[in-house]
This record gives C-alpha cells, sequence and structure tokens, in this order.
C-alpha cells in the first residue's frame, strides 16, 4: 500500500505549502479497513517519508496522512467494521491539519522549511480538498474489490 501511495505521488497539487495528495487519503480509508490503524499509520508514515524524500510531499504529510490512517483503522477495527467506515477519514484529516497549522507550521517557518506562515483555515480547506474526495475514493476500491472477490481471503463482506 505504501509503495502504491508513493507510485501516484505525482498526481499532487500545491495549496500554500502542502501539496494536496487525495491518493493518500484513499489509501488510508483503504489500509484503515484492511490492515486497522497501526499498520495503516505505518503505511502513512513510510509514504510520507519517501515523497518527502522524493520532492513530492512535504512535512504536511505526517500529521494529516498519520491521523487520518489512525481514525480509520479505529473506527473500521472498534465501531462500525463496514467499508464504509472509509469515510470517516477526512475526521483525521481535519485532526492533522489542526496540527499542521498549530504546531507544524510554526516550527517548519521558524525552521526556514516555509516561506510564510498561513492561518488554520488554509490548512483545514487544504487538507479537507485532498481528504473529501480521496475517502470517496478509497469507498470506490473497497467495494469493487469485494464485488470481484479481490478481498475473499478476509472471509468478511461488508
Amino acid at each position: 500500500m505504501a509503495a502504491t501511495a508513493i507510485v501516484l505521488s505525482p498526481l499532487s497539487f500545491p495549496i500554500g505549502p502542502t501539496k494536496v495528495y487525495p491518493a493518500q487519503h484513499m489509501i488510508n480509508g483503504v489500509g484503515g479497513v484492511l490492515l486497522g490503524p497501526w499498520y495503516s499509520m505505518i503505511v502513512a508514515v513510510i509514504a510520507a517519508i519517501v515523497r518527502i524524500a522524493l520532492g513530492t510531499g512535504t512535512i504536511f504529510a505526517f500529521p494529516g496522512g498519520i491521523s487520518g490512517a489512525l481514525v480509520v483503522g479505529i473506527v473500521y477495527r472498534y465501531l462500525w467494521r463496514k467499508d464504509y467506515a472509509a469515510l470517516t477519514e477526512p475526521i483525521g484529516t481535519a485532526l492533522g491539519a489542526v496540527i499542521s497549522g498549530l504546531l507544524v507550521a510554526p516550527v517548519a517557518f521558524q525552521s526556514g522549511l516555509i516561506k510564510s506562515m498561513l492561518p488554520l483555515e488554509v490548512f483545514l480547506i487544504a487538507f479537507l480538498a485532498s481528504s473529501i474526495p480521496g475517502c470517496i475514493l478509497g469507498l470506490i476500491v473497497l467495494l469493487v474489490m469485494r464485488k470481484s472477490r479481490g478481498l475473499i481471503f478476509l472471509g468478511e463482506s461488508s
């Protein structure tokens, strides 16, 4: 899953200091359902590290990706064992936007990683503009895989 996120990483676009990347949110939705919270977070960390190294991601890939994967994994595992749990990814991503705006951006600005500070609203808009279509794509991937019997090995149905 991390490799898929990395291969699709050129499909991003900049908004302020962030690079909006719906494919990561798709992977978070699929990974949270299939792998659970902890392994899907590992996928997000690996993807963020490699994307930053390749120049297709920014430091904001950590709080946005990790929190979205965690929320989907927790919701699926403990609250709602349906593929539709992938649609909760924007809740985690909004939390990541808050972390980015209040904690990561000031540190990144002070260290020279970003050139200007932006209000929290910009992070929320940018992250949700990426997360909402991404989680919908993730749900579609899960439903297609289930319908095509691609997930038969899990012995589950949604």
